[in-house]
């Protein structure tokens, strides 16, 4: 995934949510909307998400040093688990709180024009930066679904930006419906429960969010196309017959690792292998120009061994060796 695609994406819903996040909480002094006021923060949140995501993109540009010599590819998704934890409790968390006290205590709205011009202003901001945000995407998503490109992806921000976007867009639904029961009805609850709804919108976004980025900080393998391209650049027919296995590593969305045991002939030198392996190497980085850091480790292929299956005891993560006990 570019950077440069999400980074026009974010300033984008960046410059909409300030603008939007200013105009809302005047809409809110004038009016006393609850609804206007959970938007407000909302808007503000995701903002200072925004913020948080080009932190983090800067932050992994920086060099690899020896105490991490793999580098800070992961630092964007540390930022972005944060933006989730921010959207939870900022977010979230305020709107069912301002909600709920809405509803127990009702007021009539003030001044109505203000909080419904500011909601209809808000949806076509909203809807300039949900719109960047997908033309960006669909550069990248290709025949994926919108759930699959956001499952899949290994760049957090275009994800988290879509997400923030289209919940911003229901969010703000919510309250002008809130706003209008609000006014049709001449009863201050309705703005109560349009704004609980807002903050259970975002709860689950946040929880979507964090699962994501979870599974993306803990190690996500390459994607299935990737992988059948550094298996066909490593097997050449000649020296390096197959491939025993291999493990892949995002360490980061745009850096790659790879490690293979792979099969050469018995009978090969060790220069005819070693140079097999530059070879291989190669290969792997004009197919996948992500591969950054790539171990190759040469063996000669046993069908008989083969046939035991995965050593899970020699995998990581996999299950301790049972340790013998004493009499």
């Amino acid at each position: 995934m570019s950077a440069s695609g999400g980074t026009r994406a974010i300033v984008a819903a960046l410059g909409a949510n300030l603008a939007i996040a200013v105009s809302k909480f005047v809409a809110f002094l004038f009016s006393g909307s609850s609804s206007m006021l959970a938007e407000a923060v909302h808007s503000l949140a995701d903002s200072g998400n925004q913020f948080l995501l080009l932190v983090g993109g800067k932050k992994a540009q920086r060099e690899a040093t020896p105490q991490h010599p793999f580098g800070y590819g992961r630092e964007r998704y540390i930022y972005a688990f944060l933006v989730s934890i921010v959207l939870f409790s900022v977010g979230g968390m305020f709107a069912v709180y301002e909600g709920y006290e809405k509803i127990r205590h009702p007021h009539e709205l003030e001044h109505w024009y203000w909080p419904v011009g500011v909601l209809v202003f808000a949806i076509i901001a909203e809807g300039f930066s949900f719109r960047t945000a997908i033309r960006e995407s669909n550069e990248l998503r290709g025949k994926l679904s919108w759930t699959q490109f956001i499952r899949r992806a290994k760049a957090p921000e275009l994800p988290v930006v879509l997400l923030e976007d289209f919940g911003a867009l229901i969010g703000l639904v919510l309250a002008l419906g809130g706003v209008g029961l609000a006014l049709i009805t001449g009863d201050g609850i309705w703005d109560g429960i349009g704004t609980l709804c807002i903050g259970i919108l975002l709860i689950l976004i946040a929880l979507v969010l964090a699962a994501e980025t979870k599974s993306l900080l803990l190690g996500e393998a390459a994607g299935v196309d990737d992988v059948k391209k550094i298996e066909a650049a490593v097997v050449d027919g000649n020296t390096v017959t197959g491939i025993i296995h291999m493990r892949t590593l995002h360490l980061g969305p745009e850096e790659l690792l790879i490690a293979a045991k792979i099969a050469v002939q018995h009978d090969d030198t060790a220069a005819e292998v070693a140079h097999a392996i530059n070879a291989a190497e190669a290969r792997i980085r004009e197919a996948v120009p992500i591969a950054r850091v790539i171990y190759l480790e040469p063996d000669i292929y046993s069908e008989a061994e083969a046939a035991k299956g995965p050593d899970r005891e020699a995998t990581p993560g996999g299950p301790a060796p049972t340790q013998p006990t004493g009499h």
